[in-house]
């Protein structure tokens, strides 16, 4: 199953005021696992950044001036994400933004029922404590040290890190794979192998094969991969009578 882990910065805490979406990052997992595809970009807001947003993740007016705007990253961004699940930490906050920048060009809301809140999740897990991004790390012992300040990329990274454990995924990759590495080793058997009723057919057809027969031909009788090979054995001369 495709999932696509999703983060933002704005310029500040509410689209409804004002503020405006700076830059997303997202990250593509298949069975839980990142595939190693992710959609980052920078967007102009097109209005000044807050001292107290540019305190959370340091991207100043003069930097995001040379940007794009969002209307000139959507359809790369919606290509990404497809219709696929978004799994998002305190989806509401950010999803409140992406839509408003959407309804702001007039192009369909995402709607919520594809949202995977993990804030929601591990309050549920771990009812009475913070389930801030930085305390999941924490608890699940995922290396944060580069978080100096907030990006959308690097949460993103993090937060997919932290839903596999969330949501016992890890745990259930290593069961799996002790399991086979001691089925391998022995201990349960030799692994079962699984044949093809019906062979795959050649892929290579007889017109491919005549071609490499006649390019073969014209390379002579001295080709250069001779030189990499061992001589051939000598034949053993016959006993004298």
């Amino acid at each position: 199953m495709r999932e696509i882990v999703l983060d933002t910065e704005t310029t500040g805490l509410d689209p409804l005021r004002g503020d405006r979406l700076v830059e997303i990052g997202c990250i593509e997992i298949f069975n839980r696992m990142p595939t190693g595809q992710t959609f980052h970009v920078y967007i102009n807001p097109e209005r000044d950044m807050p001292a107290e947003a540019f305190a959370v993740h340091g991207l100043s007016t003069e930097f995001l001036a040379s940007k794009p705007l969002f209307t000139e990253v959507v359809d790369d961004f919606l290509a990404f994400i497809g219709d696929t699940p978004l799994v998002i930490h305190n989806a509401s906050f950010d999803i409140s933004f992406i839509n408003a920048e959407l309804d702001r060009i007039k192009r369909a809301a995402i709607p919520k029922d594809r949202l995977v809140d993990t804030l929601l999740l591990a309050r549920r897990k771990h009812p009475g404590v913070s389930n801030r991004l930085d305390d999941l790390c924490s608890r699940y012992a995922i290396d944060n040290s580069r978080r100096t300040k907030h990006g959308a990329l690097l949460d993103a990274e993090l937060l997919a890190e932290v839903y596999i454990d969330l949501i016992g995924a890890r745990q259930s990759q290593l069961i799996l794979a002790s399991e086979a590495a001691d089925a391998r080793s022995g201990s349960y058997g030799d692994m079962p192998r699984r044949h093809r009723e019906v062979p795959l057919a050649a892929r290579v057809s007889e017109a491919d094969r005549e071609a490499h027969r006649a390019f073969v031909a014209t390379l002579g009788d001295k080709p250069i991969w001779n030189d990499y090979l061992p001589p051939l054995a000598t034949p053993a001369a016959a006993p004298a009578a």
